[in-house]
């Protein structure tokens, strides 16, 4: 049907002319019908042929497709990837991560949702996110945990507060100062209170909320200060706000969760390594 001679079908399958013949003969001879009428050295579609290759021709582009597809998947060049994290990550690096891994995907496509880790942990655990970023610990049964390097924590301020100046924060300066702390249930909240603790300091505590996003907008609306991550700070860094780093920082530990028992995806894997490339070289 493409060549229109038995010569030209030979060369475009690389078999033999007389193979092609035969190959004819017997389809008519199963189908019970002719297909070419044969004129000197061409082939002529018979009605019936022509009628019999447009229904054929759609499973060869079928066919086609699905190989594109399988490549595509291969090469990461399409799909889907179904993401949770952590709200503060969720506002800095999540999206520099998705921009460096869509810009060279153009038809791969994302979901993201913004949780807190436990929520994370519950989804992936049911197979309804592909790639949960939480922070540790985190206690869930059926998810694999790996975790990122530890993160830093620094200090958020108003740029013309006191404490500006210093390069480096200590705790024992936060005695009696105003302060935004993470609620008393979290655990990066416990290892603060346990370094003021230690360094003899009782900041005056004006909020606690559960989100660190939520206390450096609290900074920044001129609460008092707080201790967040390297991570959630650059979102608020600006003309008003500054963070400098804290002496004997409050390591954070954040880590990407999959579903256990079931094979991570390739989109997955490139999602969590441009995480870790992206949080590796994050400053402080």
């Amino acid at each position: 049907m493409l060549s229109g001679t038995v010569v030209g079908a030979a060369n475009l399958m690389n078999v033999t002319q007389p193979a092609v013949s035969r190959t004819i003969a017997l389809l008519e001879l199963q189908l019970g019908f002719k297909l070419f009428e044969r004129r000197g050295r061409r082939l002529f579609p018979t009605a019936e042929a022509q009628t019999l290759y447009r229904e054929v021709e759609k499973l060869y582009i079928g066919a086609e497709r699905i190989g594109q597809a399988a490549q595509d998947i291969r090469y990461q060049r399409a799909g889907a990837i179904r993401v949770a994290s952590l709200p503060a990550l969720s506002l800095s690096v999540v999206p520099r991560v998705l921009n460096a891994l869509l810009a060279t995907r153009p038809a791969v496509s994302a979901t993201v949702q913004s949780l807190p880790s436990r929520q994370i942990a519950e989804l992936v655990s049911t197979g309804q996110i592909d790639v949960g970023i939480v922070e540790l610990p985190v206690s869930r049964a059926a998810v694999v945990v790996e975790p990122f390097e530890l993160g830093r924590s620094v200090v958020l301020m108003p740029r013309d507060h006191r404490l500006a100046q210093k390069r480096v924060v200590r705790f024992a300066d936060l005695h009696e100062e105003r302060m935004v702390l993470l609620s008393q249930h979290s655990y990066v909240r416990y290892q603060i209170d346990d370094a003021l603790s230690k360094a003899n300091a009782t900041p005056n505590v004006v909020v606690e909320t559960p989100s660190s996003l939520i206390a450096a907008a609290m900074v920044s609306a001129g609460l008092g200060i707080t201790i967040v991550s390297e991570w959630t700070a650059p979102t608020f860094v600006g003309a008003d706000v500054v963070a400098r780093p804290i002496e004997h920082a409050v390591p954070t530990r954040v880590a990407a969760i999959f579903p256990e028992g079931t094979p991570v995806s390739s989109l997955a894997r490139a999602f969590v390594k441009e995480l870790h490339a992206m949080l590796s070289g994050s400053p402080a």
